[in-house]
């Protein structure tokens, strides 16, 4: 599934974000999302989240 679309997320789902400072890397964070900060239906570089971590990024791959 697309780290792209809102609908694809939900609180509590387990996904791989990429923070602002590891954009140029591409490093990915693991972690559960708390809540979802991208307000538009798609979001071309991922939606934003929150997890409960309390770390913010985009979503690059969703986790089954």
């Amino acid at each position: 599934m697309s780290g792209t679309i809102r609908e694809n997320i939900k609180p509590g789902i387990k996904v791989r974000v990429v923070q602002k400072q590891d954009q140029r890397t591409g490093k990915l964070t693991e972690g559960v999302v708390a809540k979802l900060l991208t307000k538009s239906a798609t979001h071309p570089h991922g939606i934003k989240v929150m997890l409960e971590s309390g770390i913010v990024g985009r979503v690059k791959e969703i986790v089954n």
